[in-house]
């Protein structure tokens, strides 16, 4: 069991594959000589104080240096020569050696023709509209889980034309509508959805981190009709991943590193405590996320690892959680939400199942309701 704040999910997926073998092994322990571990020493007090000095006479610099990277970008993608002229600001303040290597680095070679680059249509803006979900939390979760045949999922892909998460997205959009439905409290326009997307590029030095970020997509619960529902998830998806991948990916990590963790946490805790949920209205209603996972069985000693249940986490004014995650043919549902918001969790895991058979129906598939 690790916390969010120390690994995601890509992180965690090639964790369990380190932990676990490949194959049954029935060595017992005792049998295996276990090298002798040594930790690194214990800072003292005065090291650390040196560390934090050295990093806050670091982080104007960093700062400047993300400002002038991100107008650079704006620049790019807007083809406005203006936003070049203010990079050329920001950094001029910099004083002596180190300003002049800031400026050398970041104002790079000029281009003499914008980058070409077609717009996507812009994203929701504003407030997502309200649901019984979308409250103050409070301390106690439900949990629900399943498991539905990856192979379904695949055909219905195929059949469509889209991705394996446009499909999930869809699924969990008839199963979002259903259980409003039963609630009396399905809003006219679609709800909003947060999906976590990796930015690992491959290069990092230390891979055991948090390397997301996430886009923000029209979840279309206000569509009565499953194939309308993965049109438009996959409209949606396709111009979100075009605006996201305008931004370089080291980028979102130098702007979220700016945040310091202690303010951070302070920040979300002062929420919690005021009940901000209740008093205003947040830029999503839920975060829908799809992991990767094995693709290989793994084991335990001899013990096959059979599922992988992911379960993740709810923050204030988003108490339902939905996740899901990959393992050799099984694609695993992990549901997570406030107990007091949705008590009736399970009947909204069964919708989002329910749905995949609806939606090879529709496609003409005339695929057997796949067992939870």
């Amino acid at each position: 069991k690790l916390h969010h704040a120390t690994i995601d999910g890509a992180a965690g997926a090639a964790f369990a594959s380190i932990l676990l073998d490949p194959v049954p092994n029935s060595t017992r322990a005792g049998e295996v000589e276990v090298p002798t571990w040594h930790t690194d020493p214990v800072p003292s007090d005065l090291e650390l104080l040196a560390r934090t000095a050295g990093e806050l006479a670091k982080r104007p610099v960093k700062l400047v240096r993300l400002q002038v990277r991100a107008l650079r970008t704006l620049a790019d993608i807007t083809r406005n020569e203006g936003f070049n002229v203010m990079a050329d600001i920001v950094s001029r303040p910099i004083p002596g050696p180190v300003g002049d290597g800031v400026r050398r680095v970041l104002r790079g070679p000029r281009r003499d023709e914008p980058v070409d680059i077609d717009a996507p249509p812009p994203l929701p803006s504003g407030s997502a509209p309200p649901t019984p979900f979308n409250q103050s939390i409070t301390p106690h979760r439900r949990f629900a889980f399943g498991s539905v045949p990856l192979d379904d999922i695949k055909k219905l892909k195929a059949a469509l034309g889209c991705t394996v998460n446009d499909v999930v997205m869809a699924v969990c959009a008839g199963g979002l509508r259903r259980w409003l439905l039963d609630h009396d409290a399905l809003p006219d326009e679609p709800l909003i959805a947060g999906i976590p997307v990796s930015i690992r590029t491959g290069d990092e030095e230390d891979p055991w981190t948090n390397r997301v970020s996430s886009i923000f997509a029209p979840l279309p619960t206000h569509e009565a009709e499953p194939l309308d529902r993965v049109a438009s998830v996959h409209s949606s998806m396709v111009a979100a991943k075009e605006q996201f991948d305008l931004i370089p990916a080291d980028l979102l990590v130098e702007a979220s590193n700016m945040i310091p963790a202690g303010l951070a946490t302070r920040a979300a805790r002062l929420a919690t405590r005021f009940r901000m949920g209740d008093r205003m209205s947040l830029p999503v209603n839920l975060i829908i996320s799809n992991v990767p996972g094995p693709r290989e069985p793994l084991y335990m000693g001899t013990a096959l690892l059979k599922h992988y249940y992911p379960v993740s986490t709810v923050v204030e004014g988003q108490g339902l959680n939905i996740t899901v995650q990959s393992y050799c043919d099984v694609l695993d549902f992990g549901l997570v939400a406030c107990r007091e918001l949705v008590p009736d969790l399970w009947d909204l895991l069964e919708y989002c199942i329910d749905e995949i058979a609806v939606l090879a129906d529709a496609a003409g598939l005339g695929a057997d309701q796949p067992a939870s």
